[in-house]
């Protein structure tokens, strides 16, 4: 069996519902994990945020136009009355739902609750649909088996147990119909999975199930060798190695979310990047070896903080990393990029919520140094210690960019430098053509 997810500009509209029933609908036993329709979420967020500063006037309004815009869409999806019936029976229902929140005293159990409804309408209107033109599919509630442990993480004993289960009482059929995101926790409550969303859903639920293979179906067509965004004539990747891909999805390929990596990586289950509007596309495909002995991509992480610690007590002197770090633990504070020498220690982190703390313990120590507005650009690929000449290419490529901070050796898929975030656009393009243009890659195949 295989899964197979799809984001919100795949249920986004009535003609991309019915492009993903096409699409699905080919005879192969799946399971389907859908996102809430593209903007929905948002919107959620806004109600939510409404209702917590207990404006009841505007979470009507918007409750109101999020409303509209599901009738809209199921009228224009349904083509009989019959079905056009039962989506609206379903839209009314769940904003009715929505509006009761505005009645009495909101708090996070009323967020998560409505932070759900987006995933539960899309996967509802589909299945309907697909009742409609006869197409048979299970509609299998992520809430009965989708759950997370004490410490908010996905509990993998749990879901195994009871998604097979599950999947158990429907024999002989071939396709399913979940939602992605959402989830109880530990107390059985409605909750959701925050890191990685529907794609994390995916992946835990291929691992649960020891899928075939799992499938992320974006507007993209895979993971490209640099940011589309900002150098052109990218390219896609034909082939990923689970540890060069978390790298890339970490340090800022939004195609997929870090987290959604280790699930498929732990059951060696390979995981497909394709899109549904261009399906013939080859895509991405992430497995568990490297293909070639390369420089595969050039990703960037913006929003970089850098800290500098001094101390002449540092030389020679056991313990004191122990204390710089527990500093960062204590503040649940992670720790991007690193570099030491015998007096200083040089780290990053993306999270600046406790610095000001951070930094004044430090300071009870060593002499501390703050620098803000960095961006890490990290090169990827196979970087074994033997390969020689993938230094030389990137350095030489980057011999215009000031570089604050070089990272290599706490993995064989990661070169990383961090730069001033105006210079940014800059050392991608330099690395673009150094690296690809150049003839120099297997990104490029």
């Amino acid at each position: 069996m295989k899964i197979l997810k799809f984001g919100g500009t795949s249920v986004g509209s009535a003609e991309r519902l019915r492009a993903l029933a096409e699409l699905i609908e080919d005879g192969d036993a799946k399971i389907v994990v859908l996102s809430a329709m593209s903007g929905t979420t948002n919107a959620l967020v806004e109600i939510t945020e409404a209702l917590y500063a207990q404006d009841a006037v505007k979470a009507k309004g918007l409750t109101e136009a999020l409303e509209r815009k599901y009738r809209d869409v199921a009228a224009q999806l349904y083509g009989t009355e019959k079905a056009l019936a039962k989506g609206l029976e379903l839209i009314e229902a769940v904003f009715e739902r929505l509006r009761s929140f505005a009645l009495g005293k909101f708090g996070p159990d009323g967020e998560r609750d409505i932070l759900s409804q987006g995933e539960l309408l899309s996967t509802a209107m589909f299945h309907y649909y697909l009742e409609e033109i006869n197409v048979d599919s299970v509609l299998l509630p992520a809430l009965d088996f989708m759950r997370l442990d004490a410490k908010d993480e996905p509990d993998m004993g749990f879901i195994e147990t009871h998604a097979v289960d599950e999947l158990a009482k429907y024999p002989g059929k071939r396709l399913f119909i979940t939602q992605g995101y959402i989830c109880r926790n530990a107390s059985g409550e409605v909750d959701n999975l925050k890191r990685g969303g529907s794609d994390y859903t995916a992946t835990i639920l291929g691992a649960a199930i020891r899928a075939e293979e799992i499938q992320i179906w974006t507007d993209i067509d895979g993971m490209h060798n640099n940011d589309p965004r900002v150098v052109e004539n990218t390219r896609p990747i034909a082939e990923l190695s689970f540890d060069e891909a978390a790298e890339l999805a970490y340090f800022g390929a939004k195609i997929l979310h870090p987290t959604c990596i280790f699930p498929a990586q732990t059951r060696n289950i390979p995981v497909r990047l394709l899109n549904t509007l261009q399906p013939e596309a080859r895509g991405t495909l992430i497995t568990e070896r490297s293909a070639g002995d390369d420089i595969k991509a050039v990703a960037a992480k913006d929003g970089i903080t850098a800290i500098k610690i001094k101390s002449g007590r540092m030389l020679l002197a056991y313990g004191f990393l122990r204390a710089v770090f527990e500093i960062f633990e204590r503040y649940k504070t992670p720790i991007d990029m690193i570099a030491t020498s015998e007096v200083a220690v040089s780290l990053t982190i993306d999270n600046t919520r406790n610095l000001d703390a951070i930094v004044a313990e430090l300071k009870g120590f060593c002499r501390v140094e703050v620098d803000k507005g960095l961006s890490i650009v990290c090169v990827v690929g196979s970087f074994t210690a033997e390969k020689e000449g993938y230094a030389l290419k990137i350095f030489e490529a980057l011999k215009n960019i000031p570089i604050r901070m070089i990272s290599y050796g706490g993995s064989e898929n990661n070169v990383s430098v961090l730069v001033e975030t105006k210079l940014k656009r800059d050392a991608l393009l330099a690395l673009n053509k150094g690296l690809f243009l150049a003839g120099t890659s297997g990104a490029l195949g």
